[in-house]
């Protein structure tokens, strides 16, 4: 399938959501690492044309990991460590009755993960934006309730996420959204981001509902102590940016930004085990970083992600970390759920890769000069150059004369030519290649894995025979 006939496929994604009364307006993007390469839009954004890259949604939760790498630059300014309670920069917390005399005072790193005990409580959160920090304290002094102690599970909290733009607030001396603002987005050239909508240069989208069959307008919120949980309107082109920024830490070469790139990688590492119910119908393992959702791919590899819902608004935005290819989406009603759409449309371009044939991530050097080395030993079974390159162990589980036995029985299987260039090659890890030798019913399965010596020694290499299909 051709790049364009996928992204056919991926547009119609989005539109047959509009067609079927999901929002009225829906728009995508596409990145890679060299920046925004597709997008589309359908229906009607409010004027009587569709939304474009330069079109203003609300981006509602997708916010959480701009605060959690404002909250990375502070650590790495040397202003704030993880794992000071919060108690140190929200004193009002004080009041808070924690579940059990043993309980700890959350942490900031527990605040990042959403383990620090609170319910999950997108409903109540969404409508306390515009709350002032005194409204705040307030709450706090009236009590919480606890689902678990604090630092022992995982429950998506918005509560914590507002608490943490007010630790940004006290650390750096200026309101969140300016911190977040000056050390994040405007470095990053995000100037269609932000937490106005009046700020914005482009056009900026109503939010609705579905009611008595038409779509209710719904009134756009502004700045306050829950800015830090979801207060950030963007567009595709400018969330693009931010999803290929972040990817990119995992790249040979990291672009450089204000967040480090070794502070980017740790944002998508799995912190938090999520709950299967909290995810249902997903086939992937999923857990939670800072501020962003990392799911695991049997195929793929890795994949950061991360929804935002808000009333009158849907977005998401995912992408590979593999790969550095993504996805963004917005739509402009309540529980559109557009998170699907982004799903399905990056499932689809990470399956078109599986055709290529490239290897699934960058292997070392050394992977490869083994390659060459194994290939040589099929050809030509020679126990000195086996010794020479395999690490002992590989003798000793099974020895040679066993493993030229099942060797000759695998390539006569499959009337394989054991000189032959590799026809397709997948690898996991940098120290892992598997690669397959083509046959005249069928083709051979090498597949080998290196120890962790500097000499490249491989330490498992089996071989394979997969017969054509009757």
């Amino acid at each position: 399938m051709t790049t364009a006939e996928v992204l056919s496929r991926v547009d119609a994604v989005f539109a047959d959501r509009v067609a079927r009364g999901v929002a009225p307006s829906s728009v995508w993007g596409v990145f890679d690492p060299s920046g925004l390469v597709a997008w589309g839009g359908h229906g009607d954004r409010g004027d009587g044309t569709a939304p474009d890259a330069s079109t203003v949604f609300r981006i509602a939760s997708c916010t959480k990991s701009v605060t959690a790498a404002t909250l990375l630059t502070l650590v790495a300014d040397g202003r704030l460590d993880l794992d000071a309670p919060v108690t140190d920069f929200v004193p009002a917390f004080r009041a808070v009755g924690l579940p059990t005399t043993h309980s700890p005072v959350p942490t900031v790193r527990m605040l990042l993960t959403m383990s620090a005990g609170f319910p999950t409580d997108d409903p109540w959160a969404d409508r306390q934006e515009s709350i002032s920090d005194d409204e705040l304290d307030a709450v706090l002094a009236d009590g919480l309730l606890f689902d678990s102690v604090p630092g022992t599970g995982f429950a998506y909290s918005n509560l914590g996420y507002a608490l943490l733009g007010r630790v940004v607030a006290v650390v750096s001396g200026e309101s969140y959204t300016v911190t977040a603002t000056d050390r994040v987005l405007r470095p990053l050239g995000l100037h269609d981001t932000v937490f106005c909508a009046e700020d914005s240069n482009g056009f900026v989208v109503t939010g609705v509902r579905p009611y008595a069959g038409t779509w209710e307008p719904l009134p756009l919120t502004g700045p306050g102590a829950f800015s830090s949980i979801g207060g950030l309107y963007s567009t595709v082109s400018d969330l693009a940016r931010w999803g290929g920024h972040l990817a990119s830490a995992f790249a040979d070469r990291p672009e450089p930004g204000p967040v480090a790139p070794a502070d980017r990688r740790l944002m998508q590492q799995a912190m938090r085990v999520v709950p299967p119910v909290v995810v249902p119908g997903s086939t992937r393992a999923t857990a939670y970083g800072f501020g962003l959702f990392v799911e695991q791919d049997d195929r793929h590899g890795p994949i950061a992600s991360h929804s935002g819902g808000y009333p009158g608004f849907s977005a998401h935005m995912r992408w590979s970390t593999r790969h550095g290819v993504g996805v963004v989406a917005f739509e402009n009603a309540t529980q559109a759920k557009v998170s699907q759409a982004a799903t399905e449309a990056l499932d689809l371009l990470l399956d078109a890769r599986e055709g290529e044939r490239t290897a699934d991530v960058a292997v070392l050097p050394q992977t490869r000069e083994a390659q060459r080395h194994v290939s040589t030993l099929l050809a030509g079974w020679d126990d000195t150059l086996a010794d020479r390159i395999l690490s002992p162990n590989v003798a000793l589980d099974e020895p040679y004369e066993r493993r030229r036995r099942h060797l000759a029985e695998a390539a006569a299987a499959v009337g394989a030519d054991l000189t032959a260039a590799p026809v397709e090659e997948r690898s996991v890890a940098p120290t892992h290649l598997r690669w397959w030798l083509p046959g005249a019913s069928g083709r051979l399965r090498v597949e080998i894995r290196l120890a962790p010596l500097a000499a490249g020694l491989v330490q498992t290499m089996t071989v394979t025979a997969e017969p054509n299909e009757a």
